[in-house]
């Protein structure tokens, strides 16, 4: 299993890097169209050592990086230097990256105005939305974005659910054979990978089988096993690449929700959590904790839930008004007492061999706030929250997440011949990882652009402008 899983990330990297170099870009407000950047000044993180080192140039030509650590270059055509306090890290990489959101509270739609400018923005430079709910309009996206006629993170295009949280997915219907011949026709129109939530045994296996004969990777968000559901444990059985949320394995048997397990759940020292650790070491399974979400829909938490921005400028008008005269949303007991545990079980993870396994996911499909694009640097601070150290969790958020889609040789750490995916931030993520919210500068395959004008350019244009608008926001419309 281990090799096919092998075969099947090299497989996969050799069709992903035909598309990192795109099209000459097109000349927007927000970007530097120079063939040539120099950016000189502050430090840079080198996720090998750990440590951030003195900047005395890197230097971009096309979409690569091609030199770091010489003299400046007078000749340059485009130089940016920067303070020495502030830092250059390495694009993040989000694979739970939902563009989907659900202002009315009927389903989610996916939102593709201003979602991408956004996770650029907060120096995102690939994502991978793990469920699409309308596949073509993402595939448009992700051929504008490759094209240069709209700025934006690369996008993996994930396809739509496999699994009962697909509109319209009729368990009786699917067979074998014909989940062959989705996956063949999701890869047809440039899918990258899938996801799994709420599937079956009998279907997870010819997913990850098919998916893997084309060199593409299987994620999922898996359950106990109850009620004909997937325990991660028998997923990794049968050679799933990535888990979402739940461990799994003993500690989530199969007589009740892996939901009603977490929430009990306080042997951190016994065997079912170090041996279904053990299980994803062996077998070199990714884990995406996605530590986040508790907080928006437990208690609010001050550190985790506020805003460093505006977020609800990006809002038009109409739709503002309406969500902040909603009341607040009700408090999940459950997620409140998931929150510390989950955060327990991801140091266990990393600790127990899984540093690089951990893979950087945000899932949260917004209702208006707290927008998905916003959530790596709410991860991040989870993520540091529950006692992995800054660079760490910056190599989580970063080069795990290329290796787990078999891109690590293109991007994920800042190296000469790497694809210049990077982000410019105004202090040092090390002494406090928040400081990775103020992004100056973003670097995506070799594109300049200022944070804030993306996000200038962006603002009121997430949702109807007005009732009449209204059925474009809604699912099945």
């Amino acid at each position: 299993m281990d090799k096919l899983r092998q075969a099947s990330l090299t497989a996969q990297a050799l069709v992903l890097c035909s598309f990192t170099s795109c099209a000459p870009a097109a000349q927007t407000g927000s970007e530097a169209n120079a063939d040539r950047v120099q950016i000189v000044g502050g430090r840079w993180l080198d996720l090998d050592s750990g440590a951030l080192e003195a900047n005395t140039g890197i230097r971009i030509e096309g979409d690569r990086i091609v030199a770091m650590g010489e003299a400046e270059d007078p000749d340059w055509s485009e130089v940016v230097r920067i303070p020495d306090e502030w830092t250059v890290l390495p694009g993040l990489i989000d694979l739970h990256a939902h563009y989907a959101v659900d202002l009315f509270g009927e389903g989610r739609v996916d939102e593709t105005v201003a979602y991408p400018s956004l996770f650029l923005a907060n120096g995102v430079t690939t994502t991978f939305p793990a469920g699409e709910m309308d596949p073509e309009k993402m595939r448009q996206l992700r051929i504008a974005i490759d094209a240069g006629e709209r700025p934006g993170p690369r996008l993996l295009n994930s396809g739509p659910y496999f699994g009962s949280w697909r509109r319209g997915w009729d368990d009786t219907a699917m067979t074998p054979d014909s989940i062959f011949k989705e996956v063949d026709h999701w890869v047809e129109t440039g899918a990258r990978g899938f996801k799994a939530k709420g599937i079956r045994p009998e279907h997870l296996q010819p997913l990850i089988e098919r998916a893997h004969s084309h060199g593409l990777t299987v994620t999922g968000h898996l359950d106990s096993g109850f009620r004909g559901s997937v325990n991660p444990r028998d997923a990794i059985a049968m050679g799933i690449d990535r888990v979402e949320h739940f461990l799994g394995g003993d500690m989530m048997p199969a007589d009740r929700s892996a939901y009603a397990s977490l929430q009990e759940f306080d042997d951190f020292d016994g065997p079912e959590l170090r041996d279904i650790i053990d299980l994803y070491v062996r077998e070199q399974v990714n884990f995406d904790a996605t530590l986040s979400i508790y907080g928006y829909w437990g208690p609010h938490d001050p550190e985790m839930t506020e805003y460093w921005t505006d977020e609800l400028r990006f809002l038009t008008p109409y739709v503002r008004e309406r969500i902040e005269a909603r009341p607040p949303r009700e408090v999940l007991e459950s997620f409140q007492k998931m929150s510390p545990i989950k955060r327990r079980n991801a140091l266990a993870f990393f600790e127990g061999g899984g540093r690089d396994l951990m893979t950087l996911g945000t899932d949260h499909p917004s209702w208006g706030r707290y927008w998905s694009a916003f959530g790596a640097h709410r991860e991040i601070l989870a993520l540091a929250r529950s006692g992995i150290p800054p660079a760490e969790v910056f190599r989580i958020a970063s080069l795990n997440g290329a290796r787990a889609m078999g891109l690590a040789d293109e991007t994920g750490s800042l190296e000469v011949g790497k694809v210049a995916d990077l982000f410019v931030v105004r202090g040092n993520p090390l002494e406090d990882v928040r400081h990775a919210r103020d992004v100056e500068y973003v670097v995506a395959r070799g594109r300049l652009f200022r944070a804030e004008e993306l996000l200038a350019a962006v603002e009121g244009s997430i949702g109807p402008v007005n009732e009449s608008d209204e059925a474009s926001w809604r699912p099945g419309r």
